[in-house]
């Protein structure tokens, strides 16, 4: 039950502090490593750590997975994901990062990281960082365009920084520098859907008729984890004051399968069904379009029914 992989997620005010002012950002960029290096320490040398920071979370609390979600988007909150070793399942890390000096992406790195030439491969979430920065959005596009298959589910969206990647010597990006880290996930048990909450999607009954159309997929539930990559422009502003909406409705039709995840940039996902025999079920015919602003990706990752 040791963790191989971890994946863990923090708002802004709870990883770096409140300071403002400018010699204190530099002891907040300090004071945000100092955290991800105790955090580490806590787990196995081994063990893939990939630490995010958002401006808001969402997350079930522990306990058991029928806990209701929260839509955290002020305040400080937090998660980790554990993985340990699952029979018939590879999770594993990965980082692409802004080359200033070509303007190319080097698309064999993508056959070292296990994202090409890897018939087991059935889910990738993204996150790009630094989407501010010049080139960010072209970058991101030369990531996700060469992996959207039909086979393959893609999900996530944009953060505010990564503070952890254990795969690599360097535990932190460069302050100049944009890229995309993530999770791949590999396996024949692996089953998973995704469901794109366009800007339409605005009232308890359009959201919960996304909720219906994810439900259609047939995942199992067990062993599933759900996530939720929302823009930081939804939540209670964008509808009208009530909180908490789309992780609600996401309950009433999944009662036990937790849901993860954060409030973003920009989403990446579509509406895209992997069933277990490996045959996709497309919702409509136009071609996807993955990256998109001011709306919500919710995902069903199914890791296989265990003994």
């Amino acid at each position: 039950v040791l963790p191989q992989t971890v994946l863990y997620i923090a708002d802004a005010e709870t990883f770096s502090g409140h300071e403002e002012c400018h010699e204190q950002k530099k002891a907040r960029k300090r004071n945000s490593k100092e955290t991800a290096i105790a955090l580490e320490k806590l787990l196995p040398k081994r063990c893939q750590v990939l630490g995010l920071v958002t401006p808001g979370i969402v997350v079930t609390p522990m306990g058991s997975s029928s806990n209701q979600p929260q839509e955290i988007e002020e305040g400080e909150a937090g998660f980790a994901l554990l993985f340990p070793k699952i029979d018939g399942v590879k999770i594993h890390t990965f980082h692409f990062s802004k080359d200033l000096k070509n303007r190319v992406f080097d698309e064999s790195k993508f056959a070292e990281a296990g994202l090409k030439n890897n018939p087991d491969l059935r889910v990738v979430l993204l996150f790009g960082y630094n989407s501010w920065k010049s080139g960010a959005t072209r970058f991101l596009h030369q990531i996700v365009n060469p992996l959207n298959e039909k086979s393959i589910i893609l999900a996530g969206g944009q953060v505010e920084s990564f503070t952890s990647l254990t795969s690599e010597n360097n535990n932190a990006q460069p302050g100049d520098a944009c890229g995309v880290v993530g999770l791949a996930f590999s396996g024949p048990q692996i089953q998973s859907a995704t469901v794109l909450l366009d800007q339409d999607v605005a009232d308890e009954r359009t959201a919960e008729a996304a909720m219906q159309r994810l439900k259609a997929a047939n995942i199992p539930e067990r062993n599933t984890i759900g996530f939720m990559f929302a823009c930081v422009g939804r939540g209670y502003r964008h509808y009208k004051t009530k909180r908490n909406m789309e992780a609600d409705a996401f309950r009433k039709f999944f009662p036990n399968v937790p849901l993860f995840g954060f409030f973003g940039h920009g989403e990446i996902g579509c509406d895209r069904i992997v069933t277990g025999n490996f045959v996709l079920r497309e919702c409509n015919d136009i071609k996807d379009d993955l990256l998109h602003g001011y709306t919500t990706v919710m995902t069903l990752i199914h890791l296989g029914l265990t003994k």
